[in-house]
C-alpha cells in the first residue's frame, strides 16, 4: 500500500503564482506557439504562403478561444447561470472552461471565411494544421492538471492522480486559484493524463499517414476528428466530473459519436492524393517560381512530398 501512495502523480500545489498568472493559460499560449511553429513548417513545405500561417493565426485564435468559451458556458450553463451563480464568470476563462468542439468549430468557419476571401484552398491548410492542432489539445490538458479538474473516477491503481485539498488566503476552499494544505481529498484516474498521450499519439500517427498514404485534400484534418473523438470517447466515459447528459449520457459522448461517423464518411469521400505545390497557392506559386501557376507544375514525386519538404 505503501508503494502505490509513492507511486501516485502528486497534483501541482497551486495553479496561480502572484495572484494572477494562471497555468491553465500558459499551457494555452504554449500549445497554440508549438501549435503555429508546426503548423508553418508543414504548409510552407507544402508550397503553401508562410504569411498565410500568420494571417490565420490572427484569426483563428481569437475565434477558437471565443468557441470553446461558448461551448463550455452552453453545455454547463447551470454553473453559470443559476439562482445562486455569478453570471460574469461566465467571462472568466483562465479560470478553467473550454470546449474543443466549440473552439475547433467557430475556428474552422473563421479560416473558411479568411480563405475564401484570400482565394486560396483551405483544404492544405487544414491538412497542415491538423498535426500541431492536437498537440495544441494535448498541451492544453496539462492546464486541467493544475487547475485539479476534468479528472477519472477513484481508483487505487498505481499512477492515481491525487487531487489535495486547496484553500485561499483565507483559509476557505479553492480547488482552482488556492494552496494546497497537504491533505489528498481523493485519487483518481487522471483522465487529463490519458488523452495528452492519446493526443502526442495521434499527431505522430497524422504525420506518418500523410507520408505513408499521400493524404491531401482534407483528409488529414478529417482523419484528426476521427481519431481524437475515438479516444475522447473513452476518456469521457472514465470522468466523474459534472456533465450535461441527453438521453442519459455525457453530452462530449454523444458529440463525440456523431463527429466520428460524420469524419470517417468525409474521410472516404475526399479525393485522393495530394496536392501539388501549385495548386496549395497557385497565385504564391507564381510569384516564387515564375510564370503561371497550373495542376502541372511542379508535381509532388513518387515519395508523395515536395522537393526539400518537411513534415
Amino acid at each position: 500500500m505503501h508503494l502505490t501512495i509513492l507511486a501516485n502523480i502528486p497534483s501541482p500545489p497551486q495553479g496561480v503564482w502572484l495572484g494572477h498568472i494562471r497555468a491553465y493559460a500558459l499551457c494555452i499560449v504554449a500549445g497554440i506557439l508549438v501549435a503555429l511553429w508546426l503548423t508553418k513548417r508543414r504548409y510552407v513545405a507544402r508550397g503553401g504562403n508562410p504569411d498565410t500561417v500568420w494571417d490565420a493565426a490572427i484569426v483563428i485564435i481569437p475565434a477558437g478561444i471565443l468557441g470553446g468559451r461558448l461551448y463550455h458556458v452552453a453545455t454547463d450553463y447551470d454553473k453559470y447561470f443559476c439562482d445562486t451563480c455569478n453570471p460574469v464568470n461566465a467571462l472568466k476563462i483562465t479560470n478553467g472552461g473550454l470546449g474543443i468542439w466549440g473552439a475547433v468549430a467557430l475556428g474552422v468557419l473563421a479560416i473558411w471565411v479568411m480563405f475564401r476571401l484570400k482565394k486560396i484552398p483551405m483544404a492544405p491548410f487544414a491538412d497542415a494544421v491538423a498535426p500541431g492542432l492536437i498537440l495544441a489539445q494535448g498541451i492544453g490538458r496539462l492546464g486541467n492538471w493544475f487547475n485539479q479538474e476534468l479528472y477519472g473516477r477513484e481508483t487505487t491503481v498505481p499512477w492515481a492522480l491525487d487531487i489535495y485539498y486547496r484553500v485561499d488566503e483565507a483559509g476557505k476552499y479553492a480547488p482552482i486559484s488556492g494552496r494546497s494544505t497537504g491533505e489528498i481529498i481523493a485519487s483518481v484516474h487522471p483522465t487529463f493524463l490519458y488523452e495528452l498521450v492519446w493526443n502526442v499519439a495521434v499527431c505522430l500517427f497524422l504525420i506518418w499517414a500523410q507520408r505513408a498514404w499521400k493524404l491531401g485534400h482534407g483528409r488529414v484534418f478529417a482523419l484528426y476528428v476521427a481519431c481524437y473523438t475515438f479516444g475522447r470517447f473513452f476518456v469521457e466515459n472514465m470522468r466523474a466530473d459534472e456533465a450535461t447528459h441527453v438521453f442519459g449520457l455525457r453530452i462530449n459522448v454523444i458529440v463525440s459519436v456523431v463527429l466520428f461517423s460524420v469524419a470517417v464518411v468525409i474521410f472516404f469521400r475526399l479525393r485522393r492524393g495530394q496536392e501539388t505545390p501549385a495548386e496549395v497557392d497557385p497565385r504564391y506559386h507564381a510569384q516564387t517560381h515564375g510564370g503561371p501557376a497550373g495542376p502541372g507544375d511542379n508535381p509532388v514525386p513518387a515519395s508523395g512530398r515536395a522537393p526539400g519538404s518537411v513534415a
